[in-house]
């Protein structure tokens, strides 16, 4: 059974390359959110989640990683243009600088679903986060 992503994105193109890169590489997608309110209302089911850290709700990203991870057990990637905002303590297991590549994509979302990626450059990955689990 292919793993099922949370895409949380406020720019749809964005959102939907990113829905197009998952689905052609066999993931499933349950939504796309562009807040952290839509996000928590679709988290049920989900895998992981790709989150960008400004959202149509201002800054709520990190904050959203937390939930995400706390309450529904998900593992994120951040996909941000702005990784400085990250914060040093975070859930996230690691985050995709935009603009991505496919491959980074592709890579976290192996990361996050089976916790392997493929090499990518792109892709770095945030301290300690997986042997938290």
């Amino acid at each position: 059974m292919p793993a099922t992503a949370l895409i949380v994105e406020d720019e749809i193109f964005v959102a939907l390359d990113l829905e197009r890169i998952l689905l052609e590489a066999g993931y499933k997608v349950k939504a796309i959110a562009a807040d952290r309110v839509t996000a928590i209302e679709e988290a049920d089911e989900c895998s992981f989640a790709l989150v960008d850290i400004n959202l149509r709700d201002g800054p709520t990203g990190p904050a959203l990683a937390e939930t995400l991870a706390r309450d529904y057990g998900m593992k994120v990637v951040f996909v941000t243009a702005n990784p400085a905002q990250i914060g040093s303590e975070t859930p996230a297991i690691g985050y995709v600088r935009k603009p991505f590549s496919e491959g980074a994509i592709l890579a976290a979302a192996a990361l996050a679903s089976a916790g392997a990626a493929a090499a990518s450059d792109d892709l770095v990955l945030i301290g300690t986060a997986l042997s938290s689990g």
